[in-house]
């Protein structure tokens, strides 16, 4: 359904996949968070619905929008702790998808730090994310063009059948996530 992400983490026993459900309803422009997120992880939400508000029009949606409806995300499985930059592009994609109604690509996870001027910057834990998405049956993933060193560094039996899209701006990651 439209306003789902899958993104991908790192935790101190591997990588592990993550959902961001993104949901609208009627209100005043509010933003409620909840999943037992740190701080980073609603600074990122917070720059990834201030990059939308700014520069909607260009992913086609009404600014209007914006003052009109509540925005709540979630990430299942509160009583596990999440914190860190790497969702940013997960949270940016899922409001985008909720925003225009367009799906989130089947089988697509993500990971990396957004900024406000909408580059896509690179995270830590390749590896171990990798290699969740592969256990998940994920089949692409996006991620900063400055991780591809790290995601040479795995063996390519361990990742066969996975497509890396490297980016490094938001708009090149909604043109690849919203179907």
């Amino acid at each position: 359904m439209p306003g789902v992400a899958v993104g991908l983490a790192w935790t101190y026993v591997g990588g592990d996949i993550l959902f961001i459900e993104t949901q609208l309803s009627d209100g005043k422009g509010e933003l409620k968070l909840t999943g037992n997120l740190g701080n980073v992880m609603k600074e990122s939400a917070s720059t990834a619905l201030t990059y939308l508000e700014a520069n909607g029009k260009k992913i086609g949606i009404d600014s209007g929008l914006f003052g009109k409806k509540d925005i709540h995300i979630h990430v299942p499985e509160g009583a596990v702790p999440k914190d860190g930059p790497s969702a940013g592009i997960t949270m940016l994609t899922a409001l985008a998808s909720a925003f225009t109604g367009r799906k989130v690509k089947p089988y697509l996870a993500m990971t990396g730090e957004i900024t406000l001027r909408g580059q896509v910057l690179p995270v830590g834990g390749i590896k171990e994310k990798v290699l969740a998405a592969k256990r998940a049956g994920l089949k692409e993933i996006i991620m900063c063009w400055q991780n591809e060193k790290d995601v040479e560094e795995i063996n390519g039996q361990f990742i066969k059948g996975i497509q890396f899209h490297y980016v490094k701006t938001m708009q090149q990651v909604l043109d690849i996530a919203l179907t």
